[in-house]
């Protein structure tokens, strides 16, 4: 059992989760960084995967998350995004003392969703918000557009770009890109786009590429993710 549905934090998702055990589920990568709790294994972060991760759960194991927009995160965590990268953290490694309180909060019997997202607005606003850079670097690179005309438009080098899209997104911006692109391709492939026109649309040069570039990222080709 899974849903989601977004909130009132701009461009964030509230997802739960029950595991049925079975198998692994394959968490595609995304550019985002995730707030979680786990009935098993109580507060966590998510980083950016680069790939798919798999998630293997007890059965019955019950998940809630707070799914961040690309390069929101860092505000909300209060470290850059690469630390984090491909990792799963407790949130006590990251905000000691505070995470102890937020636990308590969750085993009080509140509601789990309703306190992580209480908890996150409220970092993001002491944080002043999140880098405003963020949220135009994702657009622009989620509509295609090229990195070194992305990196003119900002007024920023190429170093100077990466090093940004390392803090915010925990890679650089040709790996962000891609991930984008991927998940561009896969929202209009399960709309009901065929492949082959999904690649033109999505700016690959062929199907071949596609499937190459989808393999690479989330382990398995298009047709295994689409019939899952």
């Amino acid at each position: 059992m899974y849903r989601e549905r977004a909130i009132r934090l701009a461009g964030a998702v509230r997802w739960e989760s029950v595991s049925a055990g079975d198998e692994p589920v394959r968490v595609l990568p995304d550019g985002c960084l995730d707030l979680l709790w786990s009935s098993g294994r109580g507060l966590l972060v998510a980083g950016p995967d680069r790939t798919a991760h798999l998630s293997v759960s007890a059965p019955g194991e019950r998940w809630v998350g707070l799914r961040l927009p690309p390069g929101v995160g860092p505000a909300v965590f209060g470290v850059p995004a690469d630390e984090l990268r491909d990792r799963r953290v407790p949130l006590a490694d990251l905000w000691g003392p505070t995470a102890v309180a937020v636990a308590d909060r969750v085993a009080d019997g509140r509601d789990v969703a309703a306190v992580l997202e209480e908890v996150a607005r409220g970092r993001l606003v002491a944080a002043g918000g999140p880098d405003p850079l963020g949220a135009y670097l994702a657009g622009r690179l989620a509509a295609g557009g090229p990195v070194g005309a992305v990196a003119a438009e900002v007024g920023l080098g190429a170093r100077a770009l990466h090093r940004r899209c390392l803090r915010l997104f925990g890679y650089g911006p040709k790996t962000l890109a891609r991930i984008l692109r991927m998940r561009r391709a896969l929202a209009l492939a399960r709309a009901g786009t065929p492949l082959a026109e999904v690649s033109a649309a999505a700016g690959y040069a062929d199907q071949a590429h596609l499937t190459r570039d989808v393999r690479d990222l989330a382990g398995v080709p298009p047709g295994v993710l689409l019939r899952a």
